[in-house]
C-alpha cells in the first residue's frame, strides 16, 4: 500500500513566514531552546517551519511515548496476563516478541522507507498501527482468559512491535530534516520527560487501590489507544519537504550481515549485547514470583521503580558510557546479575510477597537494563566508520533481534517449569557478557 497517495498538503505548509501565528510557540521554543539562532543543517524553507514543526514533534513524541510507558510489556502487560491467567509462557514471550519485533524488520524495511519522499506518513501509519494493536488488546483482554487470552495479546503485541520498528526507521530523517540539529535533543527530551511524569502519575494511582486495577489498566490502555492516534495526527501536520531517497533489495540488506564475519569486534559486540539481553527479558519473571501473592499490590511499585530507574540512570549511564562503554557493559552486567541474584534470594527467603522486595529488586535490574541500552549505544556509534554506521546499526539489530526471540522462547519454556530456573539463566547470560564485554576494544580515545 502506498501510503504517500492519499497525502494532502497542509495549509500551514503555505503559511507565510511573517504571519504573528507563526512565533505562537516561540515563548516556548526559545525557553527550551535559548532562541531562533541561524544555524546550518535546515533549509531556508524549514527553517521558516521550524517554529511549528518543534511543537508538533514535542507533541507527537509524547503521545508516542506516553503510550509507550502505559502499553508497557515488562510489566503492565505481564501483570495483565498474569491476572487473566495466561500462564508464564505467553507471558514470558512479551517482551522478546516486542524486542525482536521492533529490531528484525529494520534491515528489510529501512530502504524502502528512506525512499519515500516525506517519511512522516511512514511514522503516522505506525503510531495509527500501534493505536489498533493497543486496542485489539483492550478487546482481547475484555472477552478472553487462559491461553487463548496471552495468544491474542502477543500476537497483537507482535503487529505493534512491527509497527514500532517503521516509526523507529523513520523518525530520524524526518526530525534531521524539520528541526536545527541543536534542537532535536531538546525536543526529544522534553517528550520523553513529559511521558516520564504521565507515567509516575499512573504508577501512584496503581499503588492507591482507588479503582480496580484491572479497570484501571483498561484504562490506561485505552488511553495509549488515544495517545497514539494524537501522536499520528501531530506527525502528519510536521512540514517535511518531499526528498527521496534509493530504494534497496532485499539482497542488498542480507548481504551487510557479512559484516559479523568480516569485522570481529563487531562479531564480539553483537554477542556481548545479546548475551546481556537477560537485563530487557527479566522483569516479567520478578511479576510471575509475585503472582500468587501480591502482584496486585506491588504493580504499582514496580512502574514506579521502573521510571524512577530510568529516570535516575539514564543520564549518569550516558556520561560514564562517553568515557568508556566497554565498562559500563560491564558494570551494567554487574548490576544485572546482582540484581537477579536477590531476586532468588528473596524468593528463597519468603519475601517475594512483600510489597517493597519486588520492586526493590525490579529498580537495581532497570537502572542495569539502561546502562546496558546507553553503553550499546554508544560503543556502537563509537565504533562503526562513518560511512558505515547505518549497516552496523541494521546488522547489530537483526542478529540481537534473532537472539531476542530465542532466548525469550527459551526462557518462556523454562519458566513453565520453574520461574527461578528462568532467572538463573539471565544470571548465568550477564556473566557471560561481561566476559564478552571485556574483550572488546576502548573505543572512545580511537
Amino acid at each position: 500500500m502506498n501510503i504517500n497517495a492519499g497525502y494532502i498538503p497542509d495549509m500551514t505548509e503555505q503559511s507565510n513566514s511573517t504571519d504573528p501565528a507563526d512565533r505562537a510557540g516561540a515563548p516556548l521554543f526559545d525557553r527550551l531552546t535559548g532562541g531562533h539562532e541561524a544555524e546550518g543543517g535546515l533549509s531556508d524553507s524549514a527553517r521558516t517551519a521550524e517554529l511549528r514543526n518543534f511543537d508538533r514533534h514535542i507533541l507527537a513524541l509524547a503521545g508516542s511515548k506516553v503510550a509507550d510507558g502505559l502499553v508497557d510489556p515488562k510489566l503492565v502487560l505481564s501483570w495483565l496476563l498474569t491476572h487473566l491467567g495466561a500462564g508464564s509462557f505467553w507471558t514470558g514471550l512479551l517482551v522478546p516478541v516486542r524486542e525482536a519485533g521492533a529490531l528484525l524488520p529494520q534491515l528489510f524495511t529501512a530502504g524502502r522507507i528512506h525512499a519515500m519522499p516525506r517519511r512522516k506518513w511512514a511514522w503516522a501509519a505506525g503510531s495509527v498501527g500501534q493505536g489498533a494493536a493497543a486496542a485489539g488488546i483492550v478487546i482481547s483482554a475484555l472477552t478472553l482468559t487462559g491461553p487463548e487470552a496471552g495468544a491474542a495479546v502477543v500476537a497483537l503485541l507482535a503487529f505493534l512491535a512491527l509497527c514500532r520498528s517503521v516509526c523507529s526507521v523513520s523518525y530520524k530523517d524526518v526530525l534531521g530534516k524539520t528541526v536545527g540539529k541543536t534542537r532535536r535533543g531538546t525536543a526529544t527530551g522534553t517528550a520523553a520527560s513529559v511521558a516520564s511524569g504521565a507515567v509516575i502519575v499512573f504508577a501512584l494511582a496503581l499503588m492507591t487501590g482507588w479503582v480496580d486495577r484491572f479497570a484501571l489498566v483498561i484504562g490506561a490502555l485505552l488511553l495509549a489507544v488515544l495517545g497514539w492516534i494524537i501522536a499520528a495526527l501531530m506527525m502528519s501536520r510536521v512540514e517535511e519537504e518531499p526528498q527521496a531517497g534509493e530504494p534497496e533489495g532485499v539482497a542488498a540488506s542480507l548481504a551487510k550481515l557479512s559484516l559479523l564475519r568480516d569485522r570481529p569486534q563487531l562479531a564480539r559486540f553483537v554477542a556481548a549485547r545479546s548475551a546481556l539481553v537477560g537485563t530487557a527479558l527479566a522483569p516479567p519473571y520478578l511479576v510471575m514470583l509475585a503472582s500468587d501473592q501480591s502482584a496486585a499490590r506491588q504493580l504499582g511499585a514496580l512502574v514506579l521503580a521502573s521510571s524512577v530507574a530510568s529516570f535516575l540512570s539514564s543520564t549518569i549511564w550516558g556520561r560514564l558510557a562517553d568515557r568508556s562503554s566497554r565498562l559500563v557493559l560491564i558494570g551494567a552486567g554487574l548490576a544485572g546479575a546482582g540484581a537477579l541474584g536477590l531476586a532468588l534470594l528473596v524468593e528463597q527467603a519468603g519475601f517475594s510477597g512483600t510489597i517493597w522486595a519486588i520492586p526493590l529488586v525490579l529498580f537495581g535490574l532497570m537502572i542495569a537494563y539502561h546502562g546496558v541500552r546507553q553503553a550499546r549505544s554508544t560503543y556502537l556509534i563509537d565504533m562503526a566508520p562513518a560511512d558505515e554506521r547505518a549497516a552496523y546499526t541494521a546488522v547489530s539489530n537483526t542478529a540481537v533481534g534473532l537472539f531476542l526471540l530465542a532466548a525469550g522462547a527459551g526462557a518462556a519454556g523454562l519458566a513453565a517449569i520453574s520461574v527461578p530456573l528462568a532467572l538463573g539463566v539471565f544470571i548465568v547470560m550477564c556473566l557471560a557478557g561481561i566476559w564478552l564485554a571485556a574483550g572488546l576494544d576502548e573505543v572512545e580515545n580511537d
